[in-house]
């Protein structure tokens, strides 16, 4: 069967039709430029992921971070590399802000973190800094973190850097700061007498060297209500420096994992929880007391030992003459027994005698 329609020349149709297949093209061309231009921005040492917005620069082995950031990334992840010093304007050399949220430094055997090293990264949430070999920490190293809410100083500080740790800290522009985990850092003490100046929720301080909790450690902790600090895996020594430290522990719901700490000192309650502890076991007042008893006993017995001295002493004619008279009777009484032996001894005697 053959069509014989007539065709209907519209031009109205065709006009949109054309108008349409530009527009594609238009749009092809700029999906295109896009990708070519963020495939360049990208550093050559790194993978890019722009669905996600994110940076891989990963064992590469790298010196310096990298320069060429793009600005539309909200995720870079720097590991394996050797970077040992972070320097002003780390990523940011241009002065250009990045937009990143999320930054993860981790095992790039940092040891340096010069003053305003992460200066124009303003919306970053998340600094993670673990497993490096942090030696010296500038006062200014955090200026410009207005929006950090997480902190991560994991397995990551020297002895040196614990030290200058805590003035990092005391900076104005952590104030939003609602993490910090400080774990596997071998520290002795709280590297903060005071959280005035934060918004902290979580502080992570296990495995680490911390023996005591002070009272002003404590009373810090108590005044931030919606704190929840993590101390388990360090060596606590159960004598009575502990006492308020325990009664918080009794008392608080802020130590979640408080069913994990065990004593580590003295030998006699070493691996016996914390929690299990008798009040007696951290009363000072009961070991003051027991300590007060014992210096009391001796200033007794020196008392008396004096007055036995003194008393030799002033009457020492009396003493020399009841010895004198004490000899003499024991002499007499031994002539005695020595005369009565003769005479039993001597059979002579004894027949006169009868």
């Amino acid at each position: 069967m053959e069509w014989t329609g007539t065709w209907i020349f519209n031009p109205r149709g065709v006009e949109a039709f054309c108008a349409l297949k530009k527009l594609c093209i238009c749009a092809a061309l700029m999906g295109a430029v896009l990708l070519r231009v963020n495939a360049e921005s990208c550093p050559w040492s790194c993978s890019c992921a722009n669905s996600t917005a994110t940076v891989s620069c990963l064992d590469s082995q790298e010196t310096e971070i990298p320069g060429d950031i793009p600005p539309w990334v909200n995720t870079l992840i720097l590991r394996g590399n050797n970077v040992s010093t972070l320097p002003e304007c780390a990523f940011s050399p241009n002065g250009t802000e990045l937009e990143l949220v999320t930054l993860l430094l981790s095992h790039n055997n940092i040891q340096t973190i010069e003053p305003y090293a992460f200066l124009g990264l303003p919306r970053l949430q998340l600094l993670d800094l673990s497993h490096n070999r942090l030696v010296v920490i500038s006062e200014m190293a955090f200026y410009g973190l207005e929006e950090l809410r997480y902190l991560h100083l994991n397995d990551t500080l020297t002895a040196f850097g614990a030290r200058q740790l805590s003035r990092a800290l005391d900076s104005e522009s952590l104030r939003n700061l609602q993490r910090l985990e400080l774990s596997g850092n071998r520290l002795k003490t709280v590297p903060l007498a005071s959280f005035d100046t934060f918004n902290l929720h979580v502080l992570v301080l296990t495995n680490n060297s911390i023996e005591v909790i002070g009272k002003d450690n404590i009373t810090s902790f108590s005044e931030l209500r919606n704190l929840d600090v993590f101390l388990a895996q360090n060596p606590f020594r159960c004598t009575c420096d502990i006492e308020t430290f325990y009664h918080w522990l009794k008392n608080s719901s802020q130590c979640p994992d408080s069913h994990q700490l065990l004593c580590s000192q003295p030998d006699g309650k070493k691996g016996i929880p914390l929690e299990k502890l008798r009040h007696e076991d951290v009363d000072c007042r009961s070991a003051e007391l027991e300590a007060v008893s014992y210096v009391f006993l001796g200033l007794v017995l020196a008392l008396i030992g004096v007055v036995f001295l003194m008393v030799l002493y002033l009457n020492g004619g009396g003493i020399k003459r009841w010895l004198n008279n004490f000899r003499d009777a024991c002499r007499d009484q031994m002539e005695v027994y020595h005369y009565r032996y003769e005479q039993d001894s001597d059979p002579r005697l004894a027949n006169v005698a009868v």
